[in-house]
């Protein structure tokens, strides 16, 4: 497969030059997540029916690429594009118009297994490499391999696309698989508040209010660690080492290696700050020591409990007409938003926050008899 790895200003220009006037562009994009502490955006794949390109984002500035991705005149073809759209915005300040989603157009048609690889297969007959999934897109140079594997991400998403909008057109979904699009084209960054992060390790549910407190300066240290490092997490110290710490609270570097995921050579250079982090957690004042948030109780509510099952059972008999997963079609936090919302119509089911068109269309009615 023939590609151009784009890394200088001067040929970026030449490349939106090339894309400008196609109908169609497919995109993807590479982040270092897994390796590193922050998910940068590293590489840009784009295709057009018959050109391929890897733009170097740690090399080449992308903002020439906003005006070509928010042209909705320009389909810009994805596979999942939530984490895509994500990152393109909070790293670059880009959105995408005209978006046309292999991932939920293949939902649209019934798939339960939507990776990219296994609709590749199914619909046009192809194997995609694996073994760079989990590369370090970081690094620079990138092997020959990681950018052949970046290449085919992209080189076949518009005879996927094809293939799909065919399907959806055949069964007269088309129309809904375009409104999910531009719900999805709505997709932004959103800053998350980190400070309660520990309690989401698993395990920490496990832990007295004491350990707690251990587990969240361990996690604050190994977050310094890993931002210091430009590393993964785990890759300082992994949960359950974290988990292990917090329970016994060891005092001594000899104690250390006894953890699961601790060896000699880490106790060795990091045990003083382990211990360190420790004991700040064991002179946290009682009266200060974190806590899970109370369980909310609720009442119960029979009526409310036996609508919400009724609607259940109505989706999935429509579910099963339209060969569609259950899930996909309406999720049990809507149904249950249905059920307190009592629509007397199916058009007064758009008046429930969340609910589409497609939606109404496909099951409003058997939902509204549902209810009644």
């Amino acid at each position: 497969m023939r590609y151009e790895y784009v890394e200088t200003p001067e040929h970026l220009e030449r490349v939106i030059e090339r894309l400008r006037g196609q109908p169609l562009i497919a995109a993807d994009t590479e982040a270092a997540g897994y390796h590193r502490f922050l998910d940068r955006l590293s590489l840009i794949q784009l295709s057009s029916r018959e050109e391929n390109f890897l733009v170097d984002p740690l090399a080449v500035g992308v903002a020439p690429l906003k005006p070509l991705f928010e042209d909705p005149s320009v389909e810009k073809i994805f596979h999942d594009a939530d984490y895509d759209l994500r990152i393109l915005d909070r790293d670059a300040g880009m959105g995408i118009a005209g978006l046309f989603d292999t991932q939920i157009a293949a939902a649209f048609l019934g798939e339960r297994s939507l990776g990219l690889g296994n609709i590749v297969e199914k619909y046009l007959g192809l194997k995609l490499p694996k073994e760079f999934q989990r590369a370090d897109w970081a690094e620079r140079p990138l092997s020959q391999g990681m950018m052949d594997y970046a290449a085919t991400d992209t080189a076949h998403l518009p005879a996927l696309r094809d293939r799909l909008r065919q399907e959806l057109e055949t069964l007269g979904r088309l129309g809904w698989a375009e409104e999910e699009f531009r719900r999805r084209e709505q997709t932004r960054w959103t800053e998350s508040d980190d400070r309660e992060a520990f309690l989401r390790v698993k395990g920490a549910r496990d832990l007295a209010p004491r350990g707690l407190a251990i587990l969240r300066e361990l996690y604050a240290w190994r977050d310094e660690v890993a931002r210091e490092r430009d590393q993964a997490t785990f890759r300082v110290l992994a949960n359950q080492a974290l988990i292990e710490l917090s329970g016994r609270a060891p005092r001594t570097v000899k104690e250390l290696p006894s953890v699961t995921g601790i060896s000699e050579g880490l106790a060795q250079r990091r045990g003083r700050d382990i211990l360190a982090a420790i004991q700040r957690g064991l002179e946290v004042p009682e009266a200060e020591l974190p806590r899970f948030p109370a369980a909310r109780r609720w009442e119960r509510d029979p009526e409310h409990e036996a609508r919400v099952e009724a609607l259940k059972h109505a989706r999935n008999r429509r579910a099963d007409q339209l060969g569609l997963d259950p899930g996909f079609m309406m999720s049990k936090a809507m149904l249950e938003d249905v059920a307190r919302a009592l629509p007397r119509s199916a058009d007064a089911l758009l008046e429930v926050p969340g609910v589409r068109r497609w939606q109404v269309e496909a099951l409003g009615e058997a939902l509204v008899k549902a209810l009644d």
